[in-house]
């Protein structure tokens, strides 16, 4: 009878429409991402400002480029620990703590990286007071990406995860966006001296402050019916979490962290590396090749949604393996073209910006791989180092490719996106 009972209320859960508080939970949920992945990014809009100010003048152009990028590196070193940690007490404490923990440890260092006296001020301390305010960054990040995928997962019906899933990931992506257009506006009404005397920390302190509004938004959020049902049961881990991951789940485990190759290759290639690309190989005017990016992010988030969607109503596996397809195809198209007629990059850039949005089933396949006891953990620590290794490695192996021909990226992304393709088969036992 009990079971009866349980079966019917399962059912009951699976067949129920989004609601208000679903709503509410994703809009807060993907605001809270979009805001956390703007601070965490818009540190690259600035570096050569903070190259100049954070490093004695009497160094190397070079070598300055080199230590500020360096710190900005630390923040992607800093990801999987700081996931991993995170994850642990999110699987043993709640998702909510974690969750509102996760966008005030950004928003803090944020907010400081506004405020922190430059080299001028207090010699060596101001760059080591802005590395640990990158790897506070870094660890926040870490937590709040796998942290978010499974707090909304958790809150929505079991068929519409697809599209919780790819809703999240569209505000995080609107993050880079966000970073970018606040960049541009600096850039274009302020002057270069202006901004390295003062301008360059409006940003910082425009993302901390909203940072500390998600904070508190957050606090109107409520701990996932999946894990307030396992701490009910007294049925949370009896071990540590990462501990069971690694000895009971590690197909799961292999199939996410080639799932996040695919993931961060067409983040780091298709949206981040591409318009300097451009900028080199083909000629095309910085301002050209920046507007294309944005709209190509813009179709990243609406694709994302659309993907997320599709794979829950049709699966992930069709899902990964024709958008793969068509994500490949679309970016050497795009190369091809824009070498011979440039006045085609926007509508091909855009057109391929929506299908990277493919990754949107990335964190659907996640979610559906790990227990809930576990799930946490599970994704934190395969999302965090693969992400950490694949995505510090793109550019490199990108840029020796680059070598052989004027097509490397393409190649690199057509050969990730059969990788993502075959893994896809192995997931059958996920959906």
């Amino acid at each position: 009878m009990q079971a009866t009972t349980t079966g019917a209320a399962q059912d009951a859960l699976t067949a129920r429409a989004l609601g208000p508080s679903d709503y509410k939970t994703l809009s807060l949920a993907a605001l809270g991402g979009a805001l956390e992945f703007y601070d965490f990014v818009i540190f690259v809009f600035f570096a050569p400002a903070i190259g100049q100010l954070f490093f004695p003048q009497s160094i190397p152009d070079w070598l300055r480029q080199l230590q500020t990028f360096g710190i900005f590196a630390a923040g992607y070193l800093a990801r999987p620990l700081g996931g991993i940690v995170m994850a642990h007490f999110g699987d043993l404490l709640g998702r909510k703590r974690m969750f509102t923990l996760s966008v005030l440890m950004m928003s803090v260092p944020t907010l400081l990286m506004g405020l922190l006296p430059t080299y001028a001020s207090i010699g060596l301390l101001a760059p080591v007071l802005l590395l640990i305010m990158r790897l506070l960054q870094g660890a926040a990040v870490g937590g709040e990406v796998p942290g978010a995928w499974v707090f909304v997962s958790e809150h929505v019906p079991p068929r519409h995860i697809g599209y919780a899933c790819g809703t999240l990931t569209a505000g995080l992506t609107a993050g880079i966006l966000l970073g970018s257009l606040v960049a541009s506006g600096v850039n274009r009404h302020f002057a270069a001296a202006d901004i390295a005397a003062y301008a360059w920390r409006l940003p910082f302190l425009l993302g901390g402050v909203f940072g500390l509004i998600s904070v508190y938004l957050r606090r109107w959020l409520h701990e996932t019916p999946v894990f307030a049902e396992l701490k009910q049961r007294k049925t949370l881990a009896a071990e540590i979490p990462l501990k069971a991951v690694l000895r009971d789940h590690g197909r799961a485990v292999v199939v996410s962290m080639l799932l996040t190759w695919m993931l961060s290759a067409a983040i780091v290639v298709v949206i981040l590396m591409t318009p300097t690309l451009l900028q080199k190989q083909f000629h095309i005017p910085a301002a050209t090749a920046l507007l294309a990016n944005g709209l190509a992010t813009l179709c990243l988030s609406i694709g994302c949604v659309v993907a997320g969607s599709i794979a829950g109503r049709f699966g992930a596996r069709r899902t990964l393996f024709f958008g793969g397809i068509a994500l490949a195809v679309s970016y050497y198209v795009m190369f091809q073209q824009v070498a011979f007629d440039p006045s085609k990059l926007l509508p091909l850039y855009a057109l391929t910006g929506f299908l990277v949005g493919t990754i949107g089933v990335v964190p659907f396949v996640m979610v559906k791989a790990f227990p809930a006891v576990v799930r946490f953990s599970g994704i934190s620590f395969s999302y965090n180092v693969a992400y950490a290794v694949f995505g510090g490695l793109t550019p490199i192996v990108v840029s020796l490719m680059l070598k052989w021909g004027a097509q490397a990226p393409a190649l690199y992304v057509g050969v990730v996106c059969l990788i993502g393709m075959g893994t896809a088969v192995f997931i059958k036992d996920f959906e």
